[in-house]
């Protein structure tokens, strides 16, 4: 199957993280997590704003009411610009030595605000819940980079990303109590050469899609974890998937310039096997549209 990519924005981005649909005002939000920065791209004008820029954003969600919840590299605020802000959870976690720094985050059916950390040098990573009262629920330690998640259409599932162990683990999910349990291993890619599960999003179908950084593309895996297709993009460093548009059958992609110009010298030494370190990293922003349609994401209550 050949699909049209569109390049939409190219700001440079040192790491393209996490877009996020607006319904409200047909505009799309993304960030620059290494760059400081939140853009705000308009379909309609092909403008592409700096609406933040200062903290690392990690990950983010709108609230229902108003601002956006910010996961960031120094903790929890409630954003509503540069000028308006308030903390809400920051530092280390209560008891331990790991900082409340986001590498990746979503909302929950119930308003809660899920988040990963990259605090720890890819050794142990927490993924953990901030209620809508604020407290803090560790779900899970242990994890080599925390990484996207996202809830089945019927609420019954929860799934999140361990991108260094490039697995995307599956939880049984209680709408009523919030209780995760039963956590699998959904999908597993072993392959030496093929690149690391990175953001991700789940469509209406309940299908599940992953970026694959240092892959040049998008994984689509149906719900018991099997490959159903492959979408490339003209970047390697693809970093996160999501939907959006007016029917929300378009899929706006988010890449990283992160490292480029490296040599095999300066490599981390978790590059796939064969990687071309000649080749394009990325840093922009990227649709295709597509016969699938996503489904709205859910908004915090903070």
């Amino acid at each position: 199957m050949e699909y049209h990519i569109e390049k939409l924005a190219s700001p440079g981005a040192i790491v393209g993280e996490g877009p996020v649909w607006n319904p409200e005002e047909n505009k799309l939000y993304w960030t620059d997590i290494q760059g400081g920065k939140l853009f705000k791209y308009d379909p309609e004008t092909g403008s592409n704003d700096v609406i933040h820029d200062g903290v690392e954003v990690g990950g983010y969600r709108f609230n229902e009411g108003g601002g956006l919840i910010l996961g960031t590299w120094e903790g929890v605020m409630l954003w509503h610009s540069d000028d308006d802000f308030k903390w809400i959870q920051s530092g280390n976690f209560e008891g331990k030595d790991t900082a409340i720094k986001i590498n990746d985050a979503t909302s929950g059916p119930d308003g809660s605000f899920y988040c990963g950390t990259d605090a720890s040098d890819w050794q142990s990573d927490i993924l953990f819940r901030v209620n809508t009262d604020t407290s803090i629920d560790i779900i899970d330690e242990g994890i080599t980079l925390c990484n996207g998640m996202g809830f089945s259409p019927d609420e019954t599932k929860f799934y999140n990303t361990d991108t260094l162990a490039k697995t995307i683990y599956q939880w049984d999910y209680n709408s009523t109590t919030k209780a995760l349990s039963n956590k699998k291993v959904l999908v597993k890619i072993n392959d030496e050469s093929e690149g690391i599960t990175d953001g991700m999003t789940v469509d209406s179908e309940g299908f599940i899609w992953s970026a694959i950084w240092w892959g040049s593309k998008v994984m689509r895996f149906d719900p018991d974890g099997k490959l159903e297709r492959e979408i490339y993009f003209p970047a390697t460093q693809t970093s996160c998937p999501m939907f959006g548009g007016k029917d929300l059958n378009e899929l706006y992609v988010s890449s990283a310039g992160w490292g480029s110009g490296s040599s095999p010298e300066e490599a981390t030494g978790i590059e796939p096997k064969g990687y071309d370190f000649n080749a394009y990293r990325g840093g922009d922003l990227f649709r295709v549209k597509l016969d699938i349609q996503g489904k709205p994401e859910y908004r915090t209550k903070f």
